[in-house]
């Protein structure tokens, strides 16, 4: 959802309970829109981080570490000169908007104590980070708006500071009974509910409107005019009782690939069971396990961003060349035609002359024989046009044949193509996106990415997984490494899986000698299934002994045949928390 002023209450309140009157030990700049602040207070040491950039802006207490620049962006040094050693006395939240105040008392150049402020607005694009004097004016700020960017309020070194505009909106946290209800009758009642909250109260994300209305009606897009007015005011007042009693519920929404689609302060219904959710303790572990998620997918995304436009325009022209020689390759299927053309023209050569341009003639071919009409070139004698027909024939069926070896090739090109950008789509790390541009590098694509070379970097190991029997599952992250686990690491006796005629890991269940239980079987399926582009449930998974499988000479990475294999028909699992990771 997005860093809604319920949000950042429940932020704010989780730094005053948990890092009451914390020092500032250090001030740190992993990247241009982001400060995070290192505080201590009791036993207890987090960071504060004020994040101010488009993609993720918000404030939060963080545990974990990040890597920062050698050199700090300047606001970052101005932010260590101001509040190095100093200790946050106030945490506020003005007009219950997206703002955090915090009141930091420090030391000025000649050692007297004095008051300063960070002031983080939470605005979407206009996110900002701004540091005020005791008086209010600006110091310094992150994003400086003169009046060529904006002739309503500027935030400049020396102006007063001026919160940003409230809407005209109800405080969400009042309770009112009467104004609920009045604003609910001037409201128009062929609006949704979910419209009439986001519409009529300040600070509430559409996400938490949606669940209010489906706790209401049992839905989500409903009409005012469907819905039963005291019921809907009865769930908005237990909503409001929750957030002024601090009853909130870190919830962190998973989608079935396991990864984190959204956030909340209270536990969500509305999604059902298509989503899978986690509870936290803290708000900080909630913000870090969505956003460290989001942050690395992020990071992989931008790394790999011209691989995928290689591989998007790669398959892009790979589908357009199959097209085409398919549509040939129908058209080569009329040499039979053009055969019995040419039989029939040689068959009547008695009666033809030069110069006619059709004939009618008996079709011998048919059971029938109907009287069909043939058409001359009346250029050429009967015997050229016989000859020109024998042509076509041959024509056709030396294009049959080579269209053939063709689209097999360009087919499993297709293939391979697409079973690296699977494998790409399921990358975790940047050490993946580099394997697989070294694949790509190795497989002729070097000239499409731009300056790369080769280096001897440290290889991953397969992804391990232990079945509920105990036995170890070893899944490849991409072709090189399908081709590394199924022929140099794993033993003949070992079972390989493999999701049936789509991209996907090669999955190894590892024996050791021993026959593992079906349950074995079905998990390590399970896994393959997991590790492809197949969907829902009946996914078929192909496995064999590994003695089985074999790889054609000169073939592309990851490209194998099999025999005596089994198939298994198994549900795609949502995610991977029944199977645990070695």
């Amino acid at each position: 959802m997005a860093f809604d002023a319920c949000m950042m209450r429940c932020v704010l309140d989780e730094l005053s309970s948990a890092m009451p009157e914390a020092r500032i030990e250090k001030v740190l700049g992993p990247r241009n829109d982001e400060i995070d602040v290192q505080l201590h207070s009791g036993k207890r040491s987090a960071r504060l981080v004020f994040n101010v950039g488009p993609n993720a802006p918000r404030l939060q207490l963080s545990e974990r570490a990040k890597e920062n620049p050698k050199t700090p962006p300047n606001f970052c040094m101005l932010l260590r000169k101001y509040f190095t050693g100093a200790r946050i006395v106030s945490v506020e939240q003005p007009h219950f908007d997206r703002i955090a105040r915090i009141g930091v008392s420090c030391y000025d150049e000649m050692g007297f104590r004095e008051l300063k402020y960070i002031v983080c607005e939470i605005m979407g694009k206009y996110a900002n980070l701004i540091v005020l004097d005791s008086e209010d004016k600006v110091l310094a700020a992150l994003k400086v708006i003169d009046f060529a960017a904006s002739t309503v309020r500027q935030v400049l070194p020396g102006l007063k500071y001026q919160v940003p505009a409230m809407q005209e909106k109800l405080h969400p946290l009042t309770l009112d009974r009467a104004a609920f209800f009045e604003k609910l009758s001037a409201f128009p009642t062929e609006r949704t509910g979910e419209k009439f909250i986001t519409s009529t109260y300040s600070g509430i994300a559409t996400q938490i409107a949606h669940e209010l209305v489906y706790r209401a009606t049992g839905d989500v897009d409903v009409p005012l005019c469907n819905i039963d007015t005291e019921g809907f005011y009865s769930v908005f007042e237990e909503w409001q009782r929750l957030l002024i009693n601090r009853d909130y519920t870190p919830t962190l929404v998973i989608d079935s690939q396991g990864k984190p689609t959204d956030y909340s302060y209270m536990d969500i219904t509305y999604l059902g069971d298509s989503m899978k959710k986690l509870h936290y303790e803290s708000f900080s572990e909630l913000l870090d396990a969505y956003f460290e998620e989001r942050d690395r997918l992020e990071h992989i995304n931008q790394r790999a961003r011209d691989i995928t436009t290689l591989l998007n325009n790669a398959v892009a022209r790979t589908e357009k060349k199959l097209g085409i020689q398919r549509a040939a390759l129908i058209d080569s299927e009329r040499g039979e035609e053009y055969k019995k053309l040419g039989d029939l023209i040689t068959a009547n050569l008695y009666r033809l002359e030069r110069g006619m341009d059709s004939f009618t003639a008996t079709d011998y071919y048919d059971e029938s024989c109907p009287e069909i009409e043939i058409k001359l070139d009346p250029r050429l004698y009967p015997s050229q046009n016989a000859q020109k027909m024998y042509k076509q024939y041959n024509k056709c069926k030396t294009a049959k044949v080579v269209l053939t070896e063709q689209i097999s090739i360009w087919e499993r090109e297709l293939s391979y193509l697409s079973s690296v950008r699977d494998a790409l789509s399921r990358a975790e790390c940047e050490q993946d996106v580099l394997e697989i541009r070294d694949e790509l590098y190795r497989s002729g694509y070097a000239s499409r990415l731009r300056g790369y070379k080769p280096d001897k970097q440290k290889k991953i190991a397969p992804k391990e997984f232990l079945t509920t029997d105990g036995k170890t599952v070893l899944v490849g992250r991409n072709n090189t490494q399908n081709d590394y686990l199924t022929f140099k690491l794993s033993d003949k006796g070992d079972i390989w899986f493999h999701v049936k005629d789509m991209p996907g890991s090669h999955v190894i269940l590892v024996t050791e000698g021993e026959e593992p239980t079906d349950r074995d079987y079905t998990e390590a399926a399970e896994l393959a299934a997991y590790h492809s582009t197949a969907t829902g449930e009946g996914v078929e998974v192909d496995y064999t002994r590994v003695k089985n499988v074999k790889k054609p000479q000169g073939s592309k990475p990851g490209y194998v045949i099999y025999k005596t294999n089994y198939t298994a028909y198994v549900k795609r699992p949502l995610d991977l928390s029944k199977f645990r990771a070695e």
